[in-house]
Protein backbone atom coordinates (compact mmCIF):
# COMPACT_ATOMS: atom_id res chain seq x y z
CA UNK A 1 0.00 0.00 0.00
CA UNK A 2 2.29 1.46 -0.17
CA UNK A 3 7.45 6.75 -3.47
CA UNK A 4 8.61 10.16 -3.84
CA UNK A 5 11.13 11.68 -5.76
CA UNK A 6 14.64 12.95 -5.05
CA UNK A 7 16.03 16.47 -4.25
CA UNK A 8 17.75 17.37 -7.41
CA UNK A 9 15.90 14.36 -9.42
CA UNK A 10 19.21 13.58 -11.43
CA UNK A 11 19.68 10.13 -9.50
CA UNK A 12 23.11 9.25 -8.30
CA UNK A 13 26.25 8.96 -10.38
CA UNK A 14 26.80 6.39 -12.48
CA UNK A 15 30.13 5.47 -10.01
CA UNK A 16 30.22 2.93 -7.66
CA UNK A 17 26.58 2.10 -7.66
CA UNK A 18 26.04 -1.05 -5.68
CA UNK A 19 26.34 0.28 -2.12
CA UNK A 20 23.55 2.61 -3.26
CA UNK A 21 21.41 0.05 -4.82
CA UNK A 22 21.87 -2.61 -1.96
CA UNK A 23 20.92 0.13 0.83
CA UNK A 24 17.68 2.19 -1.06
CA UNK A 25 16.87 -1.60 -1.91
CA UNK A 26 17.13 -2.30 1.76
CA UNK A 27 14.58 0.25 2.67
CA UNK A 28 11.89 -1.59 0.46
CA UNK A 29 11.48 -4.34 3.64
CA UNK A 30 8.85 -1.89 4.69
CA UNK A 31 6.54 -3.29 2.49
CA UNK A 32 6.43 -6.65 4.23
CA UNK A 33 4.83 -5.16 7.23
CA UNK A 34 1.84 -4.32 4.72
CA UNK A 35 2.08 -7.03 2.53
CA UNK A 36 2.13 -9.88 5.66
CA UNK A 37 -1.11 -8.35 7.45
CA UNK A 38 -2.83 -7.91 4.04
CA UNK A 39 -2.34 -12.12 3.88
CA UNK A 40 -3.07 -12.47 7.40
CA UNK A 41 -6.23 -11.18 8.59
CA UNK A 42 -8.35 -13.01 6.00
CA UNK A 43 -6.97 -16.28 6.96
CA UNK A 44 -7.46 -15.37 10.82
CA UNK A 45 -10.59 -14.41 10.90
CA UNK A 46 -11.73 -17.80 9.08
CA UNK A 47 -9.36 -19.83 11.63
CA UNK A 48 -11.70 -21.96 14.57
CA UNK A 49 -10.23 -20.45 17.43
CA UNK A 50 -10.31 -17.39 16.34
CA UNK A 51 -14.16 -17.68 15.50
CA UNK A 52 -14.74 -18.96 18.83
CA UNK A 53 -13.08 -16.50 20.79
CA UNK A 54 -14.19 -13.25 18.94
CA UNK A 55 -17.09 -14.39 16.91
CA UNK A 56 -21.01 -15.26 17.27
CA UNK A 57 -22.82 -18.39 17.83
CA UNK A 58 -25.90 -19.38 15.72
CA UNK A 59 -27.58 -22.90 15.55
CA UNK A 60 -27.15 -23.20 11.94
CA UNK A 61 -23.76 -22.23 11.62
CA UNK A 62 -21.34 -21.93 14.94
CA UNK A 63 -19.39 -20.07 15.94
CA UNK A 64 -19.07 -17.22 12.65
CA UNK A 65 -17.83 -13.37 12.48
CA UNK A 66 -21.05 -11.28 11.95
CA UNK A 67 -20.38 -9.25 8.94
CA UNK A 68 -20.09 -5.74 10.37
CA UNK A 69 -17.09 -6.93 13.00
CA UNK A 70 -15.71 -8.69 9.69
CA UNK A 71 -15.75 -5.26 7.87
CA UNK A 72 -14.31 -3.70 11.06
CA UNK A 73 -11.11 -5.61 11.94
CA UNK A 74 -10.07 -6.51 8.28
CA UNK A 75 -10.70 -2.57 6.99
CA UNK A 76 -9.89 -0.92 10.41
CA UNK A 77 -6.20 -1.13 9.60
CA UNK A 78 -6.96 0.99 6.68
CA UNK A 79 -7.71 3.67 8.92
CA UNK A 80 -5.05 3.68 11.31
CA UNK A 81 -2.59 3.75 7.93
CA UNK A 82 -4.42 6.93 6.87
CA UNK A 83 -3.60 9.21 9.41
CA UNK A 84 0.05 7.55 9.65
CA UNK A 85 0.40 8.23 5.91
CA UNK A 86 -0.83 12.21 6.38
CA UNK A 87 1.78 12.12 9.86
CA UNK A 88 4.60 10.68 7.63
CA UNK A 89 5.42 14.19 6.44
CA UNK A 90 5.92 15.98 9.01
CA UNK A 91 7.64 13.38 10.93
CA UNK A 92 9.73 12.62 8.09
CA UNK A 93 10.27 16.32 7.19
CA UNK A 94 11.10 17.05 10.82
CA UNK A 95 13.45 14.21 11.80
CA UNK A 96 14.29 12.66 8.91
CA UNK A 97 13.39 9.37 6.16
CA UNK A 98 15.29 7.53 8.08
CA UNK A 99 14.49 8.05 11.95
CA UNK A 100 10.73 8.45 10.59
CA UNK A 101 10.78 4.67 9.17
CA UNK A 102 12.34 3.26 12.17
CA UNK A 103 9.37 5.37 14.61
CA UNK A 104 6.90 4.10 12.16
CA UNK A 105 8.55 0.20 13.36
CA UNK A 106 8.08 1.25 16.80
CA UNK A 107 4.50 2.57 16.48
CA UNK A 108 3.83 -1.18 14.45
CA UNK A 109 5.28 -3.23 17.49
CA UNK A 110 2.89 -1.60 20.17
CA UNK A 111 -0.10 -1.96 17.31
CA UNK A 112 1.30 -6.45 17.07
CA UNK A 113 1.62 -6.38 20.96
CA UNK A 114 -2.14 -5.46 21.35
CA UNK A 115 -3.54 -7.63 18.84
CA UNK A 116 -2.52 -10.93 20.95
CA UNK A 117 -5.01 -9.84 23.42
CA UNK A 118 -8.28 -11.64 23.69
CA UNK A 119 -10.25 -8.84 24.34
CA UNK A 120 -12.27 -7.64 21.03
CA UNK A 121 -12.01 -3.59 21.67
CA UNK A 122 -7.82 -4.32 22.48
CA UNK A 123 -7.56 -6.35 19.16
CA UNK A 124 -9.48 -3.77 17.32
CA UNK A 125 -7.07 -0.50 19.01
CA UNK A 126 -4.24 -2.50 18.31
CA UNK A 127 -5.45 -3.04 14.18
CA UNK A 128 -5.49 1.19 14.14
CA UNK A 129 -1.99 1.47 16.46
CA UNK A 130 0.07 -0.94 13.50
CA UNK A 131 -1.57 0.86 10.72
CA UNK A 132 -0.47 4.20 11.81
CA UNK A 133 2.95 2.67 11.96
CA UNK A 134 2.28 0.62 8.37
CA UNK A 135 0.97 4.38 7.18
CA UNK A 136 3.94 5.96 8.30
CA UNK A 137 6.61 2.94 6.69
CA UNK A 138 4.73 3.36 3.37
CA UNK A 139 5.07 6.60 2.45
CA UNK A 140 8.76 7.53 3.97
CA UNK A 141 9.98 4.02 2.43
CA UNK A 142 9.65 5.02 -0.87
CA UNK A 143 10.28 8.23 -0.36
CA UNK A 144 13.94 7.15 0.80
CA UNK A 145 14.52 5.39 -1.59
CA UNK A 146 14.00 7.38 -4.82
CA UNK A 147 16.32 9.96 -3.02
CA UNK A 148 19.15 7.49 -2.86
CA UNK A 149 18.51 5.60 -5.38
CA UNK A 150 20.45 6.04 -9.28
CA UNK A 151 18.13 7.61 -11.84
CA UNK A 152 18.72 4.37 -14.33
CA UNK A 153 17.21 1.82 -12.31
CA UNK A 154 14.67 4.57 -10.04
CA UNK A 155 11.67 2.40 -11.17
CA UNK A 156 13.53 -0.96 -10.33
CA UNK A 157 13.93 0.03 -6.95
CA UNK A 158 10.79 1.95 -6.23
CA UNK A 159 9.18 -1.18 -7.38
CA UNK A 160 10.87 -3.70 -5.14
CA UNK A 161 8.44 -1.78 -2.59
CA UNK A 162 5.52 -3.52 -4.54
CA UNK A 163 7.51 -6.84 -4.43
CA UNK A 164 8.41 -6.93 -0.92
CA UNK A 165 4.26 -6.37 -0.56
CA UNK A 166 4.17 -9.06 -2.40
CA UNK A 167 6.72 -11.28 -0.81
CA UNK A 168 5.29 -10.23 2.77
CA UNK A 169 1.43 -11.89 1.53
CA UNK A 170 2.92 -15.36 0.21
CA UNK A 171 5.01 -15.50 3.86
CA UNK A 172 1.53 -14.47 5.41
CA UNK A 173 -0.19 -17.66 3.94
CA UNK A 174 2.63 -19.80 4.25
CA UNK A 175 2.30 -19.18 8.11
CA UNK A 176 -1.40 -19.70 8.37
CA UNK A 177 -1.33 -22.64 6.01
CA UNK A 178 0.87 -24.22 8.93
CA UNK A 179 -1.06 -23.05 11.70
CA UNK A 180 -4.83 -23.35 10.65
CA UNK A 181 -5.43 -26.44 11.92
CA UNK A 182 -4.35 -25.66 15.53
CA UNK A 183 -7.12 -25.69 18.53
CA UNK A 184 -5.13 -23.10 20.87
CA UNK A 185 -5.04 -19.35 20.46
CA UNK A 186 -1.75 -20.11 18.32
CA UNK A 187 -3.67 -20.60 15.67
CA UNK A 188 -3.65 -16.88 15.18
CA UNK A 189 -1.26 -15.87 17.92
CA UNK A 190 1.44 -17.12 15.73
CA UNK A 191 0.71 -15.49 12.32
CA UNK A 192 0.38 -12.16 14.19
CA UNK A 193 3.77 -12.60 16.48
CA UNK A 194 5.95 -13.24 13.78
CA UNK A 195 4.79 -9.45 12.76
CA UNK A 196 7.76 -8.40 15.19
CA UNK A 197 10.47 -9.91 13.06
CA UNK A 198 9.43 -7.93 10.01
CA UNK A 199 9.65 -4.42 11.96
CA UNK A 200 12.87 -5.85 14.22
CA UNK A 201 14.61 -6.34 10.96
CA UNK A 202 13.42 -3.14 9.04
CA UNK A 203 14.01 -0.76 11.98
CA UNK A 204 17.50 -2.32 13.04
CA UNK A 205 18.41 -1.72 9.01
CA UNK A 206 17.52 1.36 8.47
CA UNK A 207 19.69 2.31 11.79
CA UNK A 208 22.59 1.21 10.13
CA UNK A 209 21.89 2.79 6.52
CA UNK A 210 22.74 6.61 5.95
CA UNK A 211 20.39 9.69 5.79
CA UNK A 212 18.90 10.82 2.88
CA UNK A 213 21.72 12.94 1.36
CA UNK A 214 18.76 15.44 -0.44
CA UNK A 215 16.99 15.62 3.19
CA UNK A 216 20.39 16.41 5.05
CA UNK A 217 21.07 19.38 2.37
CA UNK A 218 16.91 20.51 2.90
CA UNK A 219 17.89 21.36 6.52
CA UNK A 220 21.74 22.68 5.32
CA UNK A 221 23.68 19.90 6.81
CA UNK A 222 26.11 19.70 3.75
CA UNK A 223 28.97 17.76 5.65
CA UNK A 224 26.48 15.21 6.76
CA UNK A 225 25.14 15.13 3.09
CA UNK A 226 28.36 14.09 1.83
CA UNK A 227 29.53 11.62 4.49
CA UNK A 228 26.03 10.41 3.57
CA UNK A 229 26.62 10.30 -0.30
CA UNK A 230 29.74 9.13 -0.28
CA UNK A 231 28.89 5.91 1.53
CA UNK A 232 26.00 5.61 -0.97
CA UNK A 233 28.76 6.00 -3.82
CA UNK A 234 31.69 4.37 -2.47
CA UNK A 235 33.62 7.60 -2.51
CA UNK A 236 35.33 9.76 -0.10
CA UNK A 237 32.99 12.35 1.25
CA UNK A 238 35.64 14.76 -0.11
CA UNK A 239 35.94 13.39 -3.48
CA UNK A 240 34.68 15.63 -6.17
CA UNK A 241 32.42 13.40 -7.58
CA UNK A 242 30.22 13.39 -4.26
CA UNK A 243 31.17 17.86 -4.38
CA UNK A 244 29.78 17.58 -7.79
CA UNK A 245 26.43 15.26 -7.24
CA UNK A 246 26.08 17.98 -3.84
CA UNK A 247 26.59 21.26 -5.94
CA UNK A 248 23.70 19.59 -8.38
CA UNK A 249 21.34 18.61 -5.58
CA UNK A 250 21.92 22.25 -3.67
CA UNK A 251 21.20 23.95 -7.17
CA UNK A 252 17.91 22.34 -7.41
CA UNK A 253 16.96 22.40 -3.99
CA UNK A 254 17.69 26.51 -3.96
CA UNK A 255 15.77 26.62 -6.90
CA UNK A 256 12.29 24.86 -5.77
CA UNK A 257 12.50 26.52 -2.19
CA UNK A 258 12.63 29.96 -3.82
CA UNK A 259 10.09 28.95 -6.45
CA UNK A 260 7.57 27.90 -4.09
CA UNK A 261 6.86 27.98 -0.28
CA UNK A 262 5.84 24.07 -0.27
CA UNK A 263 2.28 24.51 1.51
CA UNK A 264 -0.89 22.25 1.68
CA UNK A 265 -2.13 25.01 -0.38
CA UNK A 266 0.56 25.27 -3.16
CA UNK A 267 0.13 20.96 -3.96
CA UNK A 268 -3.44 22.14 -5.43
CA UNK A 269 -2.32 25.52 -7.02
CA UNK A 270 -1.85 25.51 -10.63
CA UNK A 271 1.64 26.95 -11.14
CA UNK A 272 3.79 26.79 -13.89
CA UNK A 273 4.28 23.53 -12.91
CA UNK A 274 1.01 22.43 -12.52
CA UNK A 275 1.26 21.50 -9.07
CA UNK A 276 -2.60 20.75 -8.84
CA UNK A 277 -2.83 18.54 -12.11
CA UNK A 278 0.07 16.35 -10.03
CA UNK A 279 -1.52 16.38 -6.92
CA UNK A 280 -4.73 14.94 -8.07
CA UNK A 281 -2.92 12.59 -10.49
CA UNK A 282 -1.21 10.94 -7.36
CA UNK A 283 -4.41 11.14 -4.91
CA UNK A 284 -6.47 9.29 -7.80
CA UNK A 285 -4.09 6.87 -8.92
CA UNK A 286 -3.42 5.78 -5.70
CA UNK A 287 -7.55 5.61 -5.68
CA UNK A 288 -7.54 3.72 -8.67
CA UNK A 289 -5.19 1.18 -7.79
CA UNK A 290 -7.10 0.17 -4.91
CA UNK A 291 -10.60 0.11 -7.54
CA UNK A 292 -9.01 -2.56 -9.40
CA UNK A 293 -10.47 -5.40 -6.74
CA UNK A 294 -7.14 -6.55 -6.03
CA UNK A 295 -7.29 -6.17 -2.34
CA UNK A 296 -10.94 -8.68 -2.39
CA UNK A 297 -8.98 -11.15 -3.40
CA UNK A 298 -6.17 -10.37 -0.34
CA UNK A 299 -8.03 -9.40 2.23
CA UNK A 300 -11.24 -12.17 1.49
CA UNK A 301 -9.86 -14.50 -0.61
CA UNK A 302 -9.61 -17.30 1.74
CA UNK A 303 -13.28 -17.03 2.94
CA UNK A 304 -14.36 -16.65 -0.71
CA UNK A 305 -12.80 -19.38 -2.11
CA UNK A 306 -14.25 -21.39 0.95
CA UNK A 307 -18.00 -20.11 0.10
CA UNK A 308 -17.64 -21.16 -3.26
CA UNK A 309 -17.29 -24.35 -2.34
CA UNK A 310 -13.66 -24.93 -3.60
CA UNK A 311 -11.48 -27.46 -1.63
CA UNK A 312 -8.37 -26.52 0.13
CA UNK A 313 -8.57 -22.34 0.27
CA UNK A 314 -5.81 -22.03 2.03
CA UNK A 315 -3.99 -24.23 -0.74
CA UNK A 316 -6.07 -22.02 -3.17
CA UNK A 317 -4.90 -18.44 -1.39
CA UNK A 318 -0.85 -19.86 -1.59
CA UNK A 319 -1.22 -20.17 -5.29
CA UNK A 320 -2.41 -16.89 -5.64
CA UNK A 321 0.26 -15.03 -3.31
CA UNK A 322 2.89 -17.16 -5.58
CA UNK A 323 1.31 -16.05 -8.71
CA UNK A 324 1.47 -12.67 -7.47
CA UNK A 325 5.05 -12.49 -5.92
CA UNK A 326 6.79 -14.00 -9.55
CA UNK A 327 5.40 -11.82 -11.80
CA UNK A 328 5.82 -9.04 -9.58
CA UNK A 329 9.88 -9.57 -9.80
CA UNK A 330 10.09 -10.55 -13.37
CA UNK A 331 7.88 -7.62 -14.12
CA UNK A 332 10.31 -5.23 -12.10
CA UNK A 333 13.32 -4.47 -15.10
CA UNK A 334 10.37 -3.53 -17.93
CA UNK A 335 9.24 -0.88 -15.65
CA UNK A 336 11.96 0.94 -17.31
CA UNK A 337 12.01 -0.72 -20.57
CA UNK A 338 8.40 -0.58 -21.15
CA UNK A 339 7.49 2.46 -19.31
CA UNK A 340 5.27 3.63 -16.65
CA UNK A 341 2.14 4.34 -18.90
CA UNK A 342 1.86 1.75 -21.23
CA UNK A 343 2.12 -0.96 -18.55
CA UNK A 344 -0.76 0.95 -16.29
CA UNK A 345 -2.87 0.73 -19.91
CA UNK A 346 -2.04 -2.63 -20.95
CA UNK A 347 -2.49 -3.85 -17.49
CA UNK A 348 -5.97 -2.43 -16.56
CA UNK A 349 -6.82 -3.90 -20.12
CA UNK A 350 -5.86 -7.73 -19.02
CA UNK A 351 -7.34 -6.90 -15.62
CA UNK A 352 -10.98 -5.77 -16.65
CA UNK A 353 -11.09 -8.74 -18.98
CA UNK A 354 -10.18 -11.36 -16.37
CA UNK A 355 -12.71 -9.97 -14.23
CA UNK A 356 -15.43 -10.25 -16.61
CA UNK A 357 -14.84 -13.26 -17.43
CA UNK A 358 -14.55 -14.43 -13.68
CA UNK A 359 -18.07 -13.27 -12.92
CA UNK A 360 -19.71 -14.58 -16.13
CA UNK A 361 -18.69 -17.93 -15.52
CA UNK A 362 -19.17 -17.35 -11.75
CA UNK A 363 -22.99 -16.91 -12.75
CA UNK A 364 -23.55 -19.27 -15.03
CA UNK A 365 -21.99 -22.71 -13.93
CA UNK A 366 -20.03 -21.53 -10.77
CA UNK A 367 -22.99 -22.00 -7.81
CA UNK A 368 -22.79 -24.94 -5.21
CA UNK A 369 -25.85 -27.14 -6.21
CA UNK A 370 -28.74 -28.22 -3.32
CA UNK A 371 -27.04 -31.56 -3.29
CA UNK A 372 -23.41 -29.96 -2.02
CA UNK A 373 -21.79 -30.62 -5.94
CA UNK A 374 -19.96 -28.16 -7.74
CA UNK A 375 -18.83 -27.81 -11.47
CA UNK A 376 -15.26 -28.76 -11.22
CA UNK A 377 -14.62 -27.08 -15.04
CA UNK A 378 -15.86 -23.79 -14.03
CA UNK A 379 -14.10 -23.77 -10.72
CA UNK A 380 -10.93 -23.95 -12.50
CA UNK A 381 -12.00 -21.61 -14.71
CA UNK A 382 -12.30 -18.81 -12.25
CA UNK A 383 -8.70 -19.93 -10.08
CA UNK A 384 -6.79 -19.61 -13.25
CA UNK A 385 -8.23 -16.10 -14.47
CA UNK A 386 -7.95 -14.87 -10.95
CA UNK A 387 -4.45 -15.89 -11.15
CA UNK A 388 -4.13 -14.46 -14.71
CA UNK A 389 -5.88 -11.63 -13.07
CA UNK A 390 -3.23 -11.00 -10.27
CA UNK A 391 -0.41 -11.15 -13.06
CA UNK A 392 -1.93 -8.13 -15.08
CA UNK A 393 -2.08 -5.99 -11.94
CA UNK A 394 1.80 -7.69 -10.66
CA UNK A 395 3.55 -6.57 -13.49
CA UNK A 396 1.90 -2.83 -13.71
CA UNK A 397 -0.43 -1.34 -10.92
CA UNK A 398 1.56 -2.88 -8.29
CA UNK A 399 4.58 -1.82 -8.66
CA UNK A 400 4.02 1.00 -11.27
CA UNK A 401 1.22 2.77 -9.24
CA UNK A 402 4.08 3.50 -6.84
CA UNK A 403 6.78 4.24 -9.06
CA UNK A 404 5.02 6.96 -11.05
CA UNK A 405 3.78 8.82 -7.60
CA UNK A 406 7.42 8.59 -6.29
CA UNK A 407 7.93 10.61 -9.60
CA UNK A 408 5.47 13.03 -9.63
CA UNK A 409 5.96 16.04 -7.23
CA UNK A 410 9.41 18.65 -7.34
CA UNK A 411 10.93 18.68 -4.12
CA UNK A 412 8.91 21.29 -2.76
CA UNK A 413 5.39 19.58 -2.20
CA UNK A 414 7.06 16.43 -2.37
CA UNK A 415 6.53 15.79 0.99
CA UNK A 416 3.17 16.47 1.29
CA UNK A 417 2.06 15.51 -2.15
CA UNK A 418 3.33 12.27 -1.46
CA UNK A 419 1.50 12.33 2.18
CA UNK A 420 -1.98 13.22 -0.15
CA UNK A 421 -1.14 10.49 -2.43
CA UNK A 422 -0.29 7.61 0.10
CA UNK A 423 -3.39 8.54 2.58
CA UNK A 424 -5.93 8.48 -0.44
CA UNK A 425 -4.45 4.82 -0.76
CA UNK A 426 -5.45 4.01 2.42
CA UNK A 427 -8.93 5.35 2.19
CA UNK A 428 -10.15 3.89 -0.71
CA UNK A 429 -8.25 0.51 1.09
CA UNK A 430 -10.42 1.38 3.90
CA UNK A 431 -13.52 2.04 1.86
CA UNK A 432 -13.64 -1.21 0.07
CA UNK A 433 -12.43 -3.46 2.89
CA UNK A 434 -15.24 -2.44 5.19
CA UNK A 435 -17.69 -2.24 1.75
CA UNK A 436 -16.80 -5.39 0.60
CA UNK A 437 -18.52 -8.34 3.09
CA UNK A 438 -21.82 -5.84 2.57
CA UNK A 439 -21.33 -6.47 -1.23
CA UNK A 440 -20.97 -10.09 -0.81
CA UNK A 441 -22.65 -11.39 1.94
CA UNK A 442 -26.25 -13.01 1.80
CA UNK A 443 -26.80 -11.16 4.94
CA UNK A 444 -25.40 -9.07 7.93
CA UNK A 445 -25.94 -11.31 11.19
CA UNK A 446 -26.29 -15.25 10.72
CA UNK A 447 -29.00 -17.04 9.14
CA UNK A 448 -31.97 -14.88 10.08
CA UNK A 449 -29.67 -11.47 9.68
CA UNK A 450 -30.60 -8.19 7.56
CA UNK A 451 -29.89 -8.80 4.21
CA UNK A 452 -27.06 -8.07 2.39
CA UNK A 453 -26.57 -7.33 -1.34
CA UNK A 454 -25.54 -11.10 -1.96
CA UNK A 455 -23.05 -10.51 -4.93
CA UNK A 456 -20.92 -13.28 -4.15
CA UNK A 457 -19.00 -13.63 -7.42
CA UNK A 458 -21.00 -10.97 -9.07
CA UNK A 459 -18.93 -8.68 -7.21
CA UNK A 460 -16.07 -8.89 -10.30
CA UNK A 461 -17.96 -7.17 -12.43
CA UNK A 462 -18.00 -4.05 -10.67
CA UNK A 463 -14.32 -4.82 -10.45
CA UNK A 464 -14.21 -5.75 -14.00
CA UNK A 465 -15.83 -1.26 -14.32
CA UNK A 466 -13.42 0.19 -11.97
CA UNK A 467 -10.41 -1.33 -13.84
CA UNK A 468 -11.79 0.11 -17.73
CA UNK A 469 -11.87 3.51 -15.53
CA UNK A 470 -8.61 2.63 -14.92
CA UNK A 471 -7.65 2.43 -18.09
CA UNK A 472 -9.17 5.49 -19.10
CA UNK A 473 -7.29 7.97 -16.06
CA UNK A 474 -4.06 6.30 -17.13
CA UNK A 475 -4.80 7.78 -20.71
CA UNK A 476 -5.84 10.85 -20.10
CA UNK A 477 -4.01 11.76 -17.36
CA UNK A 478 -0.43 9.95 -16.71
CA UNK A 479 2.60 11.09 -18.97
CA UNK A 480 5.31 8.74 -19.84
CA UNK A 481 8.20 9.39 -17.66
CA UNK A 482 10.74 6.47 -18.41
CA UNK A 483 14.23 7.46 -17.94
CA UNK A 484 13.74 11.21 -17.34
CA UNK A 485 15.09 12.73 -14.76
CA UNK A 486 12.80 14.57 -12.49
CA UNK A 487 13.56 18.04 -13.57
CA UNK A 488 13.16 16.70 -16.73
CA UNK A 489 9.68 15.91 -15.89
CA UNK A 490 8.67 19.05 -14.70
CA UNK A 491 9.65 20.27 -18.71
CA UNK A 492 7.16 17.51 -19.58
CA UNK A 493 4.49 18.76 -17.00
CA UNK A 494 5.26 22.52 -18.29
CA UNK A 495 5.62 22.76 -21.97
CA UNK A 496 3.61 18.78 -23.19
CA UNK A 497 0.07 17.68 -22.98
CA UNK A 498 -0.65 14.49 -21.22
CA UNK A 499 -1.36 12.12 -24.15
CA UNK A 500 1.75 14.11 -26.28
CA UNK A 501 4.33 13.01 -23.62
CA UNK A 502 5.13 10.01 -25.04
CA UNK A 503 6.34 11.98 -28.23
CA UNK A 504 8.26 14.83 -25.89
CA UNK A 505 10.05 12.24 -23.37
CA UNK A 506 12.09 11.56 -26.79
CA UNK A 507 12.63 14.88 -27.96
CA UNK A 508 13.79 15.86 -24.42
CA UNK A 509 16.14 12.61 -24.16
CA UNK A 510 17.27 13.63 -27.50
CA UNK A 511 18.21 17.38 -27.10
CA UNK A 512 20.11 15.96 -23.26
CA UNK A 513 22.09 13.35 -25.05
CA UNK A 514 23.05 16.26 -28.26
CA UNK A 515 24.14 18.46 -25.03
CA UNK A 516 25.77 15.74 -23.60
CA UNK A 517 27.98 14.91 -27.21
CA UNK A 518 28.53 18.96 -27.41
CA UNK A 519 29.55 19.75 -23.93
CA UNK A 520 30.47 17.16 -22.34
CA UNK A 521 29.62 16.85 -18.21
CA UNK A 522 31.33 20.46 -17.28
CA UNK A 523 28.98 22.31 -20.06
CA UNK A 524 25.98 20.29 -18.69
CA UNK A 525 26.24 21.33 -15.16
CA UNK A 526 26.60 25.11 -16.43
CA UNK A 527 23.86 24.91 -18.43
CA UNK A 528 21.75 22.92 -15.94
CA UNK A 529 22.46 25.99 -13.79
CA UNK A 530 21.35 28.62 -16.25
CA UNK A 531 18.10 26.84 -17.37
CA UNK A 532 17.30 26.94 -13.21
CA UNK A 533 18.47 30.42 -13.29
CA UNK A 534 16.00 30.93 -16.19
CA UNK A 535 13.30 28.77 -15.09
CA UNK A 536 13.72 30.93 -11.79
CA UNK A 537 13.47 34.13 -12.91
CA UNK A 538 10.63 33.44 -15.40
CA UNK A 539 8.67 32.05 -12.50
CA UNK A 540 9.43 35.08 -10.21
CA UNK A 541 8.11 37.57 -13.41
CA UNK A 542 4.94 35.17 -13.61
CA UNK A 543 4.36 35.90 -9.83
CA UNK A 544 5.03 39.76 -10.38
CA UNK A 545 2.00 39.83 -12.73
CA UNK A 546 4.52 40.33 -16.03
CA UNK A 547 3.50 38.55 -19.46
CA UNK A 548 5.92 36.58 -20.84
Amino acid sequence: MGGGPGGSGDGLSSHSLFWSVVMSAFAAFGGILFGYDTGTIGGIIATQDYLTTFGAWDESLGYYLPTKDKSLVVSILSAGTFFGALFAYPLGDRIGRKYGIVTGCLVFFLGIGLQLDTKWVTFVVGRVIAGLGVGIVSCLVPMYQSECAPKAIRGLIVGLYQFAITIGALLAAIVLNATKNQQSHNAWRTPISVQFAWGAILGGGMLLLPESPRFLLLKGKEAEARKALGRLLSKPADSPVVVEECRAVEMGLKLEHEASTGTYFDCFRNNENRHGLRTWTGISLQAWQQLTGINFIFYYGTTFFKSAGMKNPFVITIICDVVNTAVTICSLPFIDKIGRRRLLMIGAAGMCICEFIVAIVGVTAGDIQPDGSVNLVAQRVLIAFVCIYIAFFAMSWGPVAWVVTAELFPLSIRGKGMSLSVASNWLWNFGIGYATPYLVNPTTHGVNGEKAANLGVKVFFIWGGTCLGSLLFTYFFIPETRGLSLEQIDMVYRESSIIGSVGYRRTILERAEQDRVDGGAGHLVEKDSEQKDASLHVHEEKKDGVAV
